[in-house]
């Protein structure tokens, strides 16, 4: 389980409650997946690379940091486009991961590549999440890495400049990250990888999906047609310019939002052809009374004022959970979300957390081992704790367009993802930009 110790800082943020349906045009900062995997590869990249639209947040922040202290160029002072330019990896060097699993997960395959020891810690809770099958990997493919603990954080890989690569097998049923940070550094290893699956389903299959469309478009060959098994052959890595589409997880709460009150969300900027999961959150919006169009304006979501509970399984679309759940409160229906039991060990044990925060303000929810029953009746308002969870908040966030009250002890842990959140949310709740 997570770190559940709840605090409650001085200046709490009341959450704004919609005394009529949203009209929104927004334009969302980029995808944290894409700009996280573009700046993975183009550290490992022959040449330089551009990322249009990148997210600054803190864990790309976090992530850019990382890969310039072992020795890659990162230009990252314009908002709208970042410059990698690849230098040989090389230590000593400290990545600091705070609590992102993409840093976390994607950088220690990295850092074998590197020449020299290469230090890995983040926030206290960064060491509960799960890292034991990455490590394990790892060393099977010949990385020499030293843990203090139990196959978590703190840990140092000793980087000899190269890894030979071949067949692995890794239980990934904890997060997709796993496979995914293995496979974006192993176009450079001696043999490239074998990646194979045991153990139960992968969950978020959509950004294994991304992973492999990322290093196709690196010019790196990637088989993936057999289940729950992964091959990439050695080979160059070529420097590009990528487009980095607007986050949609990031969008989900605004999207829940017209949902809520009636209204209307318009994100801009949405490519006709998406790396992320549309459909699926398309087929979940309908269902629970939305309807999500795609134009040349962008991605829009119009509800009519009146919630549908669902019954679902969201092992692909785990991060949408906590706005899922917000929606769920308030809809006409009971709401049975199962497949999530992994989200157990994201930035908190998000199911239950969320269990906790909604029942203090009055909700009927029961937390399962892999999921969440929801049981709508009237929500009071109260204090919302978040334990540093951005999604946490978005949860409060969107319950509290339809109940007066609600307090979100940290509204600042949304800067992990998108620092403008509140801004944007009160903006939108009251017209007002």
């Amino acid at each position: 389980m997570g770190n559940l110790t709840a605090t409650r800082p001085p200046q709490p943020w009341t959450a704004p409650t919609a005394s009529d349906p949203v009209a929104a045009t927004l334009r969302l900062p980029g995808s944290k997946s894409m700009t996280a995997r573009a700046l993975v590869l183009s550290a490992l990249a022959a040449g330089p690379s551009t990322l249009a639209g990148p997210l600054r947040a803190r864990d790309t922040e976090l992530m850019a940091a990382g890969l310039r202290a072992m020795g890659a160029h990162m230009s990252i002072s314009d908002d709208e486009r970042w410059l990698v330019r690849p230098h040989p990896l090389v230590g000593p060097a400290h990545v600091d991961v705070g609590l992102a699993g993409t840093v976390m997960r994607f950088v220690p395959p990295v850092a074998g590549l590197a020449d020299g020891r290469i230090t890995f810690d983040g926030d206290p809770h960064a060491r509960t999440r799960p890292l034991g099958p990455l490590i394990g990997a790892l060393r099977s493919l010949g990385v020499r890495i030293d843990v203090t603990g139990t196959g978590s954080l703190p840990l140092t890989v000793l980087g000899a400049g190269r890894i030979t690569g071949g067949e692995v097998v890794i239980d990934a049923s904890a997060s997709s990250q796993l496979v995914s940070g293995l496979l974006l550094a192993a176009p450079r290893f001696d043999r490239g990888v074998v990646v194979r699956h045991v153990g139960p389903p992968v969950p978020s299959a959509p950004h294994l999906r991304m992973t492999v469309q990322m290093l196709r478009a690196a010019g790196a060959a990637v088989d993936d047609t057999t289940p729950d098994v992964w091959t990439v052959e050695p080979g160059p890595l070529t420097g590009r310019g990528w487009e980095i589409e607007p986050d949609l997880s990031g969008a989900v709460p605004f999207f829940a939002a017209a949902l809520v009150t009636g209204g209307e969300v318009t994100l801009q900027g949405w490519p006709r052809s998406s790396a992320q999961p549309v459909e699926q959150l398309r087929s979940l919006l309908h269902r629970m009374g939305g309807e999500v169009t795609l134009s040349t304006t962008g991605l829009t979501v119009r509800g009519s004022g009146v919630v549908h509970g669902l019954t679902a399984d969201l092992s692909d679309v785990s991060e949408l959970t906590p706005a899922l759940t917000a929606l769920a409160m308030l809809a006409d229906s009971p709401s049975f979300f199962t497949g999530i039991g992994h989200i157990r060990g994201h930035e908190t044990d998000r199911l239950t957390a969320l269990a906790r925060e909604f029942a203090a303000l009055g909700a009927d929810i029961t937390e399962t081992p892999d999921g969440l029953e929801i049981r709508p009746r009237p929500l009071r308002g109260g204090v919302f704790h978040t334990y540093h969870d951005h999604r946490m908040a978005h949860a409060a966030a969107v319950a509290g367009l339809a109940v007066p009250g609600i307090e979100v002890d940290d509204v600042g842990c949304t800067s992990k993802t998108m620092p403008e959140f509140p801004a944007l949310w009160s903006a939108m709740v009251t017209g007002k930009s």
